[in-house]
């Protein structure tokens, strides 16, 4: 659909927007942005038009300005309904304006409005950012740039005044009238050992011999069909530091700006514990909308979100400890749970939610997750078991604030873990839910496997309580540090904790140190991370340690533009005006003061179009056929999809049985080929595991052999078993480790409650006959 004149969308009408070109500057665990939106006017009438766009939740935007024909215009932060009226009256007055603001029911959906663009004019739009990298597992650092916005689900209530409720055009990858280019320069002093990206990057260049500092950049004709993603590795990740940067006492009097703040990274060394919680109450609350039968990702052979959902599920469920309590929760437009009430880990509630899970299906609507979770908060607590919330969402949701909100205000009843499924999942909600209520949140893209992050965050869950936390301050006389960062209540083994304080007071010489501690209390030892630091501050143009600590203090406070309670509204208008960070109350506007020039002609308007990512092709039409009107409604259009994507055809073959088994033959059709699965699904809730067909169909032996094989008179055929189990996971499936360690541990548990005095025989009888390489250490031998 592109003509002469200019690229055009569905309706056939000129785009003005024509590349986005993002540099990125990346030192250690801090990433600043600057994010570039061109635009043409190649019409014959003057334009106003309208980008609505992904962004992170952590990211804190502290600028944006324009450039055209030859003025720059620096934006300025204002509240939110003035901004909006100061826009709209340069509009009437026929002067050029610009307008950005964070969505009201979202903070990682934000608008670009572009008001009175004359005929034949470029303009260039910058909005600036900084925020911090999150630490992986593995010990990468993780930048991701928001390239998908996929639809979001509203249920009943009001949206209005909603970038989402825009009647923006919708167009198939190929047809995106736009481009986006990246370059990223990293730095850090520990050395840089290599880049990975999911997109197709150049070759990382080392500006360096001691490769301190590198550079990449997207490699050209990026199709928005998945957000752009960094892993950076360093050399050393797990130094605790503190920063310590300059303030604006001139410009700031009394303001957020004034004094210097301070920027502390500390890695708690939480030691290993031997004996996890036994007790607890564990919710799974699983996403089953439509858009859960699509891929993860659009890379090939992608497994469907649903069916990596079913083998999460499957996962968890055998690697709770006995004696705890738990319940499934499926949730759409509608919801079911397994049982009424949460019930005991045995044998038979295992077997019962088991054969659900099999049978759990895409099939539920759309996506309403408030209801399930009022639900469950309703419910009452199992007295000695503390609850524990995982939830797991493709994250299409407009309103996350009322969740958020929600999970907010039962946060000393439980914790809860999130997690974001596939391409352009919310930040804003799964990031959300999981900071209020104590949890960690994870993002499952491209070959993220769920199942690992899932277990990952049990492990978390099954930690004993970390309690007694503290951060105190040790600073010469005269100084004093106050804590903008949320008091901390929660740690976790392996994650890295960063607060921020402003340093008030009176500055001592530049030699002068000073030393923050950590302190907390784990199994009735009392422990303490101490670092010791220079007082003097660095100055940085950008104040980033400043901007990260105001949205450190924003993510405690903002609620969103209806939400927020009028006290904590006036702190957030006021710490964001101060800082320049924009926030759920303030907008950045812009108008041109060339007064001179006011824009002939009738303005039209246009809306930039975006991809869209459901899985399903023949979403598309349905969809993006010509132009949108008003009648066609986001909640109509998302009806549609959820109906194209519920249709049998999409299923994929052997995704559900009608019926539970104990034959081999079920276990394959429900999971093809994957043996680690059909393996631990037969495994018992108390560890062990049964000496039957399937068992040794999977060990590639017959049921005889196995029998034939029992090194030792009279001994249990449990035993037996489950030594050849643990000893086959340990041969074929140490690459997934950390998705079966959990159950694993369970089963040695049990071999050494039941097996102990012939542990030795079992073990190197299962090793000859599997052949295995495997060493009898695992076993504690």
């Amino acid at each position: 659909m592109v003509l002469q004149g200019g690229l055009l969308t569905r309706r056939e009408e000129p785009v003005p927007l024509k590349s986005i070109s993002v540099t990125l500057s990346i030192r250690e665990f801090v990433a600043g942005v600057s994010a570039t939106l061109n635009y043409k006017n190649e019409e014959e009438v003057p334009l106003e038009t309208f980008f609505v766009f992904p962004m992170d939740d952590d990211s804190a935007v502290y600028s944006f300005e324009a450039e055209m024909d030859g003025e720059k215009i620096k934006a300025e932060l204002k509240e939110k309904a003035k901004a909006h009226s100061i826009y709209e009256s340069a509009i009437s007055n026929r002067r050029q304006a610009f307008l950005l603001e964070e969505d009201k029911y979202s903070k990682d959906v934000f608008c670009c409005s572009v008001g009175n663009l004359n005929p034949g004019s470029n303009v260039a739009l910058t909005l600036k950012y900084v925020q911090e990298l999150p630490l992986e597992a593995d010990g990468a650092l993780r930048y991701v740039l928001p390239a998908v916005l996929n639809p979001r689900y509203r249920g009943s209530g009001s949206f209005e005044d909603s970038c989402l409720d825009m009647k923006t055009p919708v167009v198939p990858l190929e047809d995106l009238p736009y481009t986006l280019s990246m370059v990223a320069t990293i730095s850090s002093q520990h050395g840089i050992e290599k880049v990975q990206s999911n997109c197709a990057f150049s070759p990382t260049k080392y500006l360096g011999e001691d490769k301190t500092s590198a550079q990449v950049s997207l490699a050209d004709g990026h199709k928005f069909d998945r957000d752009v993603e960094l892993l950076i590795y360093y050399s050393e990740v797990h130094t605790p530091t503190v920063a310590v940067e300059m303030g604006q006492p001139r410009d700031n009097s009394d303001g957020f700006m004034k004094d210097p703040s301070a920027m502390v990274c500390f890695y708690p060394n939480i030691p290993e514990t031997q004996s996890p919680v036994v007790s607890g109450e564990f919710i799974f609350l699983m996403d089953r909308s439509g858009s859960m039968q699509s891929p993860i990702s659009k890379q090939v052979n992608s497994q469907l979100r649903i069916e990596a959902a079913k083998e999460t599920l499957i996962l968890l469920l055998k690697s709770l400890p006995m004696g705890c309590y738990f319940n499934i929760y499926g949730f759409g437009s509608s919801y079911e749970a397994f049982f009424p009430n949460s019930v005991k880990y045995t044998q038979q509630t295992m077997e019962e939610a088991l054969r659900r899970v099999k049978l759990m299906q895409a099939n539920l609507g759309g996506t309403e997750i408030l209801t399930p979770l009022q639900i469950i908060y309703r419910q009452p607590p199992v007295e000695g078991h503390p609850l524990q919330l995982f939830v797991f969402t493709d994250g299409e949701v407009a309103d996350t604030f009322n969740i958020i909100n929600e999970v907010k205000r039962n946060r000393l009843r439980h914790r809860c873990f999130s997690f974001g499924i596939g391409e352009g999942a919310s930040t804003s909600l799964i990031k959300g839910i999981a900071r209020v209520a104590g949890g960690t949140s994870e993002f499952i893209t491209g070959k993220d496997r769920m199942q690992s992050k899932a277990l990952r965050a049990l492990k978390y869950a099954l930690q004993p309580a970390v309690e007694d936390v503290s951060v105190t301050w040790e600073l010469p006389a005269k100084l004093s540090a106050k804590m903008l960062s949320p008091e901390q209540t929660v740690l976790y083994k392996g994650q890295r904790l960063i607060v921020y304080a402003l340093l008030s007071g009176t500055m001592p010489p530049a030699e002068a140190t000073g030393e923050v501690y950590l302190k907390y209390t784990f199994q009735g030892k009392s422990f303490d991370n101490r670092v010791t630091f220079s007082l003097q501050p660095k100055p940085d143009d950008n104040f980033t340690i400043h901007r990260l600590a105001a949205k450190s203090f924003l993510h405690a406070k903002d609620m969103g533009f209806r939400d927020t309670p009028a006290n904590d509204k006036k702190d957030v208008l006021k710490i964001s005006i101060d800082c320049g960070v924009i926030s759920s109350q303030t907008a950045f506007v812009a108008v041109s003061k060339n007064s001179n020039k006011p824009v002939q002609g009738p303005l039209a308007c246009r809306d930039i179009p975006r991809p869209v990512l459901l899985g399903a092709a023949s979403v598309m039409p349905k969809c993006c056929s010509g132009g949108l009107d008003k009648a066609h409604t986001f909640g109509h259009r998302l009806k549609k999809m959820c109906m194209v994507l519920e249709e049998p055809s999409l299923q994929m073959e052997g995704a559900c049985c009608p019926t539970q088994s104990t034959n081999l033959e079920t276990h394959c059709t429900v999971f093809g080929e994957n043996h680690l699965v059909q393996l631990i699904s037969l495994q018992n809730a108390d560890g062990s595991w049964c000496l039957d067909e399937n068992l040794a169909g999977i060990l590639g032996k017959s049921l005889e052999d196995l029998q034939a094989a029992v090194p030792v008179k009279d001994a249990s055929s449990l035993s037996w078993a489950t030594v050849l189990a643990v000893v086959w996971l340990h041969s074929n499936a140490m690459q997934m480790k950390g998705e079966w360690e959990l159950l694993e541990k369970k089963a040695r548990d049990w071999i050494h409650i039941h097996a102990a005095s012939i542990m030795q025989e079992l073990v190197k009888a299962a090793i000859a006959l599997i052949k295995s390489s495997v060493d009898p250490a695992i076993f504690g031998i």
